[in-house]
């Protein structure tokens, strides 16, 4: 892009080359791409000469992108969904720390499941001291990043909080409504995190990698929830079900059809979690 600027070289309407986005300034360096002017700031050194921001951001979307073994995009960087879940359950629970009607307008009990649904995820989010968050934030830290980028974002997430959702469902479908379990509240991201337990498990065997600490991991958490007062066992049960299904289907889908099988694969896990929690409310 040109401009005439009077009196600049010295002849009346000689055209000064100006940066197309910056038009307020003159530069004799052109892409080596597209021939355009472009400024400094502008300007990125390509292996040989200079290119615009433009011509960088086009190639860049041309290079098709890397995929691991199981179809995630490889990704550079933090792991942003871990991290934000991280976030949310910790933001979540320094709110309930200072509002306690937070904890009373998101906790989860099988009698008041029908009534309010969105209790069934609402109280993954929640935590009932330091330790319990502590030790479920460590968790996810440990094996979401590694999920997060063999599964991709999208996969990695709905995993998640089908997991925790598997994990509400759990707790329903085994309490009796004539009994104390039916009014007992349950919190916590250990549904979800088992679900990543088990996906993560599900994955490691896939790929061929020894997945004997995980699976020790698992047992070992599994027998604290039955021998350890203050834990549900069924929440820790259903997460880790609902995260196998998953991780079976996400690990194992044809790569031809993958897509198609994840998006199949969770619909029929949602489906099948809301159609339990309904049965179990209308018998």
């Amino acid at each position: 892009m040109s401009v005439p600027v009077p009196g600049q070289t010295g002849d009346p309407g000689t055209e000064v080359p100006v940066c197309p986005r910056h038009p307020d300034r003159v530069s004799y360096v052109r892409c080596q791409r597209c021939g355009r002017p472009t400024c400094p700031e502008c300007q990125r050194v390509a292996a040989v000469g200079v290119q615009c921001v433009d011509c960088v951001a086009e190639a860049a979307r041309a290079v098709p992108a890397q995929r691991s073994v199981l179809g995630g995009r490889v990704r550079a960087g933090a792991p942003v969904v871990t991290l934000t879940l991280i976030g949310t359950c910790v933001a979540v629970f320094l709110l309930s720390r200072v509002f306690p009607g937070v904890t009373s307008a998101l906790i989860f009990a099988p009698v008041i499941g029908e009534r309010e649904p969105y209790r069934f995820l609402t109280t993954a989010f929640l935590h009932a001291n330091f330790l319990h968050i502590a030790v479920n934030m460590y968790a996810l830290w440990i094996v979401g990043p590694y999920l997060e980028r063999m599964l991709g974002r999208a996969r990695y997430l709905a995993l998640y909080l089908l997991s925790a959702l598997g994990g509400s469902v759990a707790v329903l479908l085994l309490a009796q409504p004539d009994t104390q379990a039916w009014f007992t509240p349950v919190v916590g991201a250990s549904g979800a995190v088992f679900g990543a337990f088990a996906a993560i498990l599900v994955v490691l065997r896939r790929t061929g990698r020894d997945a004997t600490q995980i699976l020790v991991l698992i047992v070992i958490n599994l027998v604290l929830g039955f021998v350890v007062a203050g834990i549900s066992w069924q929440a820790h049960l259903g997460g880790l079900l609902a995260g196998l299904v998953l991780g079976t289907v996400y690990a194992y889908a044809p790569k031809a059809s993958r897509t198609l099988w994840s998006v199949v694969g969770t619909g029929v896990v949602t489906a099948a979690l809301v159609l339990a929690a309904m049965v179990k409310y209308g018998a």
